[in-house]
């Protein structure tokens, strides 16, 4: 019985939301089963999968949090860039 969890950011695709979709949610547990079942045929029936959603205030990439991180490297493709 294969259990999955996908961590992501709480924000969606989309400007302006604040989440993944139910679509996309849906489609990430699809995929994930699909893949279980063709590479170690894992039945779809037996497979679990668990989307986390984490708060990007809670997020750290680089030793700064997530979005300060994402700006600090913004900055630096600018600069490089011009």
């Amino acid at each position: 019985m294969p259990i999955v969890t996908i961590q992501i950011t709480r924000e969606g695709t989309e400007g302006g939301a604040d989440a993944a979709t139910r679509e996309e949610k849906a489609a990430l547990i699809k995929g994930v089963s699909q893949l279980l079942l063709d590479v170690l045929k894992k039945p779809l029936e037996s497979t679990f999968v668990v989307i986390d959603e984490v708060d990007t205030g809670n997020w750290g990439w680089g030793g700064l949090p997530v979005l300060d991180y994402r700006n600090k490297r913004a900055r630096e493709r600018a600069a490089s860039a011009g």
